[in-house]
């Protein structure tokens, strides 16, 4: 029998703890709550979390730390949830490797539909292929694991992307020299000001491009999209 998927909930807000675990909870999944950084760091070391919802607030730390930690962990979603709600505030969170950022005040079913949406975009990197057989993608002089979220050069340098990385570089790779809107990289959250791609991008590109500001592997195509200029061959691992 598949366990309900879990969240951890970092917020020293009882009343939002309370909210956010009950509407949860109506939707089937298992909730966990944490007041400081501290204990939710500690009880993810013991049990995994499939996404943690992270308030920047925190007594103890700064948020941002916290999904500073997390972003190096495979497979574990991040959504911030916060009342700080600048630019710098955002996209530093996505820099830090967090899926989504939800400010305060916030409608909870909207909540629950981007933690559904989130989580699967996850199951979509990790799903196997029928066969069985992990595959990798070739591309240029770079192969890209999705299993592990590892993205290697030729000359054996490797990087280890972020999930939401590795969900927008999975896309591309599998519709080379096709324009991708930004509606069908973001999927059933898509949202037009939502400039949650642009950083990702910004974030591949530093790692993939000879030049970052003048890139030859992933494309923009104004008004349109992305577009990954090279073939992609799949393989077994």
């Amino acid at each position: 029998m598949k366990q309900n998927r879990l969240i951890y909930i970092v917020d020293d807000e009882a009343d939002i703890c309370t909210l956010v675990s009950d509407e949860l909870e109506r939707f089937g999944f298992e909730t966990r709550i944490f007041r400081t950084g501290a204990q939710a760091a500690q009880a993810i070391r013991q049990r995994r979390p499939d996404l943690c919802i992270i308030d920047l607030g925190l007594p103890d730390m700064d948020g941002m730390a916290l999904v500073r930690q997390l972003g190096e962990l495979q497979g574990v979603g991040i959504m911030i949830l916060s009342g700080r709600d600048s630019t710098p505030d955002r996209v530093m969170g996505l820099e830090l490797g967090a899926d989504d950022y939800i400010t305060k005040p916030f409608e909870p079913r909207e909540l629950v539909a981007r933690a559904n949406s989130l989580l699967r975009r996850l199951e979509q990197i990790d799903t196997p292929t029928p066969d069985a057989r992990p595959r990798q993608a070739a591309f240029g002089d770079w192969t890209f694991d999705p299993a592990s979220l590892t993205l290697s050069h030729a000359r054996g340098d490797s990087e280890l992307l972020s999930s939401a990385e590795a969900q927008l570089l999975n896309a591309l790779l599998r519709a080379p020299r096709q324009i991708l809107s930004r509606e069908q990289l973001l999927g059933d959250r898509a949202d037009p000001f939502d400039r949650s791609i642009d950083v990702r991008m910004s974030r591949i590109r530093k790692k993939i491009e000879v030049d970052p500001k003048n890139p030859a592997i992933i494309k923009t195509i104004y008004g349109a999209g992305y577009m990954l200029m090279t073939e992609v061959s799949w393989r077994q691992n």
